[in-house]
């Protein structure tokens, strides 16, 4: 097993900086996740890590050797990537087995090790083939099998399942992390379906414009974001976003321009009144129906199997809900809102940073 501890490293391509005063460690044996929108430095950062691309300041340290000027073969890192950058004129064997050749071991030992990671990947009857004859799921396997084969102290995933349809994916994440857990290997995950990200990964890194935004366990950048960009990234449908200004009334407190009463224990300590902005989860805004003429309006209505999806409006404002209680409130019918307030966030309206 192996530590990966970046710190300071900035990359710039030109004008752009693609990574910005990026520090992190992730320890051994641990499954890294790391998503953010198209263009934030997620590829960049593995190219860096394993050095096909060389950072212009900071420290790329593994298991505390500093690795950055070091050549990627002497980095002790393999690479999976999203193209699977198989070699097509080779069968399955010789594609896994490149590696081992190429560290010149022996024909026993190659043929031994080929034979058990295909055995491990449920390849061993598509061992002569060659790669325009398998299918993607196969494909990926193959390319992780390489990269098994190179017993790496640490696995990098450049976004390998995007290519795949969605029962596929479903299955080869599962594959990847019990293969991962299996090795006892720590591995970097670049990925951005937020679904992987979040059920795969121990740890979760969230990049923007070349920037760390968020890093923490699933569940803690889930629930306490430490700032309006994770908290709109993560979760779907999005997280519903109101600027407007707390009021403080003798013992009551008061959200406008809604109107809505804020108990005391959920506003935040920091920000007593004025200008803010309320975060509020789909899962904790709830629907009841009214029949009334007046009041917020269902607008759009999505059956996704385990739940509805809602959007509402009262005319000026849109905000959406999710149901999975079986209960179903039709289109254009009126209905009143209830607000779980003990899980509302809160956010600076001009820095993004969260409240407490």
């Amino acid at each position: 097993m192996a530590t990966v501890q970046l710190e300071n490293v900035t990359k710039r391509f030109g004008s752009t900086t693609a990574l910005d005063d990026v520090s992190f460690t992730v320890s051994s044996g641990t499954l890294l996740t790391i998503i953010g929108p198209s263009g934030c430095g997620k590829s960049t950062l593995l190219r860096v890590i394993c050095g096909l691309e060389r950072a212009d300041s900071g420290r790329i340290l593994i298991n505390d050797i500093d690795v950055s000027r070091r050549p990627p073969k002497d980095r002790g890192c393999a690479m999976v990537f999203q193209s699977y950058a198989l070699y097509p004129h080779w069968t399955v064997r010789q594609n896994i087995g490149f590696p081992l050749r190429v560290r010149r071991r022996t024909s026993s030992d190659i043929a031994e090790q080929v034979n058990r990671i295909a055995r491990d990947l449920g390849l061993t009857p598509k061992l002569d083939q060659r790669p325009r004859s398998l299918s993607g799921g196969e494909r990926q396997r193959v390319a992780l099998g390489r990269a098994m084969a190179a017993d790496p102290q640490v696995f990098l995933f450049d976004e390998p399942l995007s290519n795949l349809d969605a029962p596929l994916r479903a299955g080869m994440r599962a594959e990847i992390v019990a293969r991962q857990r299996g090795l006892a290997k720590t591995a970097l995950y670049v990925t951005h379906d937020q679904t992987e990200a979040l059920t795969m990964g121990d740890c979760v890194l969230v990049l923007d414009q070349g920037r760390m935004m968020g890093l923490g366990s699933p569940e803690a950048l889930y629930c306490n974001p430490p700032n309006r960009f994770v908290a709109s990234f993560l979760g779907r449908p999005p997280i519903n976003r109101i600027r407007g200004r707390l009021i403080r009334t003798d013992d009551r407190l008061r959200f406008d321009p809604l109107g809505w009463d804020i108990p005391p224990g959920a506003a935040p300590s920091d920000r007593a009144s004025g200008e803010l902005e309320l975060g509020i989860r789909p899962e904790h805004l709830h629907l009841t129906a009214t029949g009334n003429a007046s009041g917020w309006r269902v607008v759009a209505r999505e059956f996704v199997g385990e739940r509805t999806e809602y959007r509402v409006s009262d005319g000026t404002l849109t905000l959406a809900a999710v149901s999975d209680s079986g209960e179903s409130v039709g289109i254009d019918a009126t209905v009143s809102l209830r607000v779980q307030f003990d899980q509302a966030l809160f956010f600076d309206p001009d820095s993004g940073d969260r409240l407490r």
